[in-house]
């Protein structure tokens, strides 16, 4: 069973379409849609926004749907300078930016007395998605550290914080969380976002015009990586 989540309804919208033998359920407020795509056993929902519904839903794959394999799609805000609205992230980790215990000596974005702060995508499904990318939108697909918060950051200071700070690629607002779940218990992931703004002053005029077409960039890849897996 291959596991899929996006945060929002537009992010899985096409995914819904192409899936056949269509069975829908609910647990704990998430509705989970499971069935076939090209012939592989998925369980897509919509997590909703931020960390805790993300990991909520991400633990339910794996204890209910014994998912085997985990893929959050979505859209972000880019980080990374040289990354424009309509590249596409694939993540080679991933970091919890607002995780703040400074005042105890902590570098952000670390979780005092654990191991990992920082949790790594799968290699095989990175190499996929970037395989996907490649093919399906030249010269636009990236890999990178993914910053994840529950914050929607649009403010240029901000940005350059994040960067200079975690060498991040892009902000959202899930996918460590996605993560960390994953790693806890050893289901391989991978994130794939769409720049939908560049986390500037103007990110509330781009998200709103680019949501839909960076969902159906993430779809596209997303969707070819099933095919492959």
């Amino acid at each position: 069973m291959i596991g899929i989540i996006g945060a929002m309804q537009e992010e899985i919208d096409l995914l819904l379409g192409g899936m056949q033998d269509v069975v829908k359920m609910n647990r704990s407020g998430i509705e989970y849609v499971v069935g076939s795509l090209h012939d592989r056993k998925v369980a897509v929902c919509k997590s909703g926004v931020g960390k805790v519904n993300a990991a909520v839903c991400t633990q339910v794959l794996i204890d209910r749907f014994l998912a085997e394999k985990i893929i959050f799609t979505g859209v972000a805000g880019a980080v990374d300078p040289g990354l424009e609205i309509g590249d596409i992230v694939v993540s080679t980790s991933s970091v919890q930016h607002d995780f703040d215990v400074t005042a105890l000596g902590f570098k952000r974005g670390v979780i005092p007395y654990q191991e990992v702060s920082e949790w790594k995508a799968d290699e095989t499904l990175v190499r996929l998605a970037v395989e996907a990318g490649e093919r399906l939108y030249p010269g636009r697909c990236k890999t990178g550290k993914i910053l994840s918060g529950d914050q929607f950051i649009a403010h240029r200071e901000a940005v350059r914080r994040l960067y200079e700070e975690f060498g991040g690629a892009c902000t959202e607002m899930e996918g460590a969380a996605v993560a960390q779940v994953c790693a806890m218990n050893g289901v391989p992931h991978v994130i794939i976002r769409s720049m939908s703004d560049k986390a500037d002053g103007s990110a509330h005029v781009n998200f709103a015009e680019f949501t839909v077409e960076a969902a159906a960039r993430s779809y596209a890849i997303v969707n070819a990586i099933v095919q492959r897996l």
